[in-house]
């Protein structure tokens, strides 16, 4: 694979962070909810959003992708 732009790992840094976030907000809403079909759904976006966070993760550790610029 080809190394990634400053600007591409930016983007894969900003895309995990906002999965992270929604994360955090579906599992603070989940527990807020009585409904126990739409308490069903939102158990299935918490772990569609965890299996997205996981999927990213697991390109950045395989492809190796980190910033060691300023590390320098």
């Amino acid at each position: 694979m080809r190394g990634l732009s400053d600007g591409e790992v930016l983007t894969l840094a900003n895309l995990l962070k906002m999965e992270k976030d929604g994360l955090a907000v579906a599992r603070t809403t989940q527990t807020l909810i009585t409904d126990d079909n739409l308490k069903k759904q939102a158990e299935s976006a918490v772990m569609a959003a965890e299996g997205r966070i996981k999927g990213i993760q697991q390109f950045i550790n395989e492809n190796n992708i980190t910033n060691t610029k300023g590390a320098e």
